[in-house]
């Protein structure tokens, strides 16, 4: 399996190198090119290349790790989805005021499934990026990442490859009633920095 991430901030980031390190093909992408991460490709190692965000689109799995207000711009002019999986890692906030994005009522996901017609979406991230970056092997146990879509077997995938970095997954539902829990600011869930023990 090959993966993609569109996004290199420190969500981005933290997630590359989990992937990389555990022997997934990788494709970095931002919106300032593959000129742009030579450094970032280097410190991943050998599993790991840059690429467009059209190429990093086209991978097995897909991660969007971008500001909130760069969503749309990085979701549009992309290859048909085709139904590969999405991994959703943002959070609906505005920086640098931190302000909370109007959804509308709808969850992150909802909005960023809109925008990716024919992905089957998979929200994984309510980590803060020091603790995404650490070692997910941690204290006799493994870091819990929590997990919210509506497709059964695109989690199961999702699922598959965060083992395999090192992460315990926990499935909270679908979109909408996992995403509210999982949602950053104000779910429940968010930032909640959980170890499951061996």
């Amino acid at each position: 399996m090959n993966i993609g991430i569109i996004g290199t901030g420190g969500i981005g980031q933290a997630l590359a190198g989990h992937i990389a390190k555990a022997g997934f093909e990788t494709i970095v992408s931002n919106s300032r090119g593959p000129e742009s991460l030579a450094a970032l490709v280097s410190k991943l190692g050998p599993r790991a290349k840059a690429g467009t965000r059209q190429e990093a689109a086209q991978a097995d799995l897909v991660v969007l790790a971008v500001p909130w207000v760069h969503v749309r711009g990085a979701l549009s002019d992309l290859p048909p989805w085709n139904g590969r999986i999405l991994m959703d890692a943002t959070n609906p906030i505005i920086e640098p005021d931190f302000q909370v994005a109007d959804l509308n009522g709808s969850t992150s996901s909802e909005i960023v499934a809109s925008l990716a017609p024919g992905a089957r979406l998979v929200n994984a991230n309510t980590l803060l990026r020091a603790v995404l970056a650490a070692d997910p092997n941690e204290a006799g146990g493994h870091r819990v990442l929590f997990m919210s879509g509506d497709d059964a077997p695109a989690k199961a995938q999702v699922d598959s490859v965060l083992s395999k970095i090192g992460f315990a997954t926990i499935d909270v539902g679908g979109l909408v009633s996992g995403g509210r829990l999982q949602q950053f600011p104000g779910g429940t869930l968010a930032t909640l920095n959980l170890i499951k023990l061996n």
